[in-house]
């Protein structure tokens, strides 16, 4: 243990040198972008969300007993590629070679061994990057722009290249690849495609918008150069919302009403307002559409419809918004819109009943089968989730709110349920109103009789 006085001298002399110490240290915090998961956050419930069960991409789950059946699928890969390129290995490595300590300075806790040995650190980079474009590129509808010919150039029954493995292998590569500790950085896979195409950007934008499909029209502003790696890419897909196909009331509307981030830390808005579950609002007369994108930020409430993203809920859901929660959680600066997201869909959803009319509405794709299952998939999916108390749209959950407790707005809703529920509750509504109306017509009618008879 240092003695009191070395302690003292310490101290002062990091207190003179403050300014450059934060300076350092704030470059050293921008480039990190690729976490480990704490344990704190990990459960045996949730584990295999974290971990990946099939590749390993990067140097933190490198070498692994289980994920090595996958090095020589990535060797096979690799001369793949460099035939392909017409390029020697010796100008990849070269490349890398200037951009290998940002490489390594993405990672959050890299071991002393990578940061010493530079030489191994590169070759499991081109490893595992030509891997990863391989795969991204086996699974999109294009073709290479020297001799047009399809880029799978891969024997009809390789394990992973072919028809078989894009049906049976791939979709668990991709949750894999979706992982925050299984990430490669963007400025790997630029390098490596620049280096063999000089196109980097437009190329790796049209395989990773058809690797995870989505319904984005114009992607000219999607750009993958500001992305840091492939599952900040996912998520800015998910986000992505063009305004420009907006109409004028439209964009107003998506403006005004976006309610993703409002709706979150609800408790401690004023009043304390609860967000109230799918089947209450509902009943209290708020309809449910589908909105216009995909995008998890297109949700609005306005003339009594709230208005969601159709999502579509399968086995893989849950990994990947559990990473995407912890990559905003670790992250400065990458946002809370998804851990928004998720936090107001756990708060409309309470139970099977719930999902079931999410699903009718079309806002909900249940492929898990249950609907129970995709209640408590929401239900712990963002369980002690930090959410942004001062929000600037809360004002629209305020009002998702107050139309509930509007008494007029019960009793039509009620109304609604109770007896226009379906045609023939409407025609034995009209049928009462009808006898209602001739039986006050024949009082009348009787009581003028009576009148005249008497008057005469």
């Amino acid at each position: 243990m240092a003695r009191k006085d070395d302690w003292v001298v310490t101290i002062k002399d990091e207190l003179q040198r403050m300014d450059t110490i934060r300076t350092v240290e704030k470059q050293h915090w921008d480039k990190r972008s690729i976490y480990r998961v704490p344990a704190s956050v990990v459960t045996d419930l949730n584990m295999k969300a974290y971990k990946p069960q099939f590749v390993s991409f990067g140097p933190y789950h490198h070498g692994e007993d289980h994920l090595k059946p996958m090095e020589e699928h990535k060797h096979r890969a690799l001369l793949h590629f460099l035939k392909r390129s017409y390029r020697p290995l010796e100008s990849y490595l070269n490349a890398l070679a200037k951009v290998a300590q940002s490489l390594k300075d993405s990672y959050e806790s890299l071991n002393l061994d990578w940061e010493r040995d530079t030489d191994r650190f590169l070759q499991m980079m081109i490893l595992d990057g030509c891997f990863m474009l391989e795969v991204l590129r086996n699974n999109t509808q294009t073709t290479d722009q020297k001799n047009t010919q399809t880029v799978n150039d891969y024997v009809a029954n390789d394990p992973i290249f072919s028809n078989h493995g894009k049906l049976h292998i791939v979709p668990y590569i991709k949750r894999d690849m979706l992982m925050l500790e299984n990430q490669l950085p963007m400025l790997l896979l630029t390098t490596l495609l620049d280096e063999e195409t000089k196109q980097d950007e437009e190329f790796l934008k049209k395989y990773i918008l058809q690797f995870f499909p989505c319904n984005i029209r114009n992607s000219s502003d999607l750009r993958m150069d500001k992305c840091l790696h492939l599952l900040d890419a996912h998520r800015k897909i998910l986000l992505w919302k063009d305004s420009r196909n907006l109409t004028g009331r439209q964009r107003k509307s998506w403006c005004r009403w976006n309610i993703l981030s409002c709706l979150m830390g609800h408790e401690a808005s004023a009043g304390n307002e609860i967000i109230r579950s799918a089947m209450e609002i509902n009943e209290a007369g708020i309809s449910f559409k589908e909105s216009e994108s995909r995008s998890l930020q297109d949700i609005s409430f306005e003339g009594g419809k709230l208005r969601l993203p159709p999502i579509t809920v399968e086995d893989t859901t849950e990994s990947m918004f559990l990473n995407l929660i912890v990559f905003e959680r670790f992250h400065v600066g990458a946002g809370n819109e998804v851990t928004s997201y998720l936090f107001f869909m756990d708060s409309i959803i309470d139970s099977a009943k719930d999902v079931s009319l999410l699903h009718d509405k079309g806002i909900i794709k249940n492929a898990l089968g249950s609907d129970k299952a995709v209640a408590e998939l929401f239900n712990t999916i963002s369980k002690d989730a930090t959410l942004d108390p001062d929000s600037s749209l809360k004002r629209v959950h305020e009002r998702v709110d107050k139309y509930c407790k509007q008494r007029c707005n019960k009793w039509r809703a009620n109304a609604k349920h109770t007896y226009f529920r379906n045609p023939w509750a409407i025609i034995s509504v009209i049928a009462a109103f009808v006898l209602f109306t001739l039986t006050i017509l024949q009082t009348i009618y009787t009581m003028l009789s009576y009148y005249d008879s008497h008057g005469q």
